[in-house]
């Protein structure tokens, strides 16, 4: 379960996979916001998803250890900004100039769209170089 304090930190609930010299990989169930419905296991909106979270560092842990992954409040905002924000004003200034060029209207929605592409290619490009900036901490 997903939670965030005061402090600004995002923690999360998970369990150890493995354990390497310098790396300690997590499972985590991220689950959708209406899990705690008592209609859940008859809706097809809801949903659970594990997800497999590398934590760079030593930790005194050892497979299937219960620990909690904390991360700064502020690199989800930074992922947001990058997966969603930055993205969406794209599209939309992409579109704007189009209109302003009197492209047609099914010309200037495809190039706009068009530009995701590139901009999440970039991103799968550069992925290593983002990542190094995201880093998790373990709570044992």
């Amino acid at each position: 379960m997903a939670n965030s304090d005061s402090s600004g930190i995002i923690n999360h609930d998970g369990i150890v996979l493995r354990k390497d010299y310098n790396t300690v990989s997590v499972s985590i169930i991220s689950s959708s916001a209406c899990s705690g419905c008592h209609a859940e296991a008859g809706c097809i909106m809801s949903g659970k998803e594990e997800k497999i979270i590398d934590v760079q560092g030593r930790y005194d842990v050892k497979p299937g250890d219960k620990v909690t992954i904390l991360m700064k409040q502020s690199m989800g905002y930074a992922a947001l900004f990058l997966g969603y924000i930055l993205p969406g004003i794209a599209v939309i200034a992409v579109l704007i100039i189009m209109n302003s060029l009197k492209a047609p209207e099914l010309i200037s929605g495809l190039i706009s769209l068009t530009i995701l592409i590139p901009y999440y290619s970039i991103l799968y490009f550069f992925r290593e170089r983002i990542g190094k900036k995201f880093t998790f901490t373990l709570k044992v």
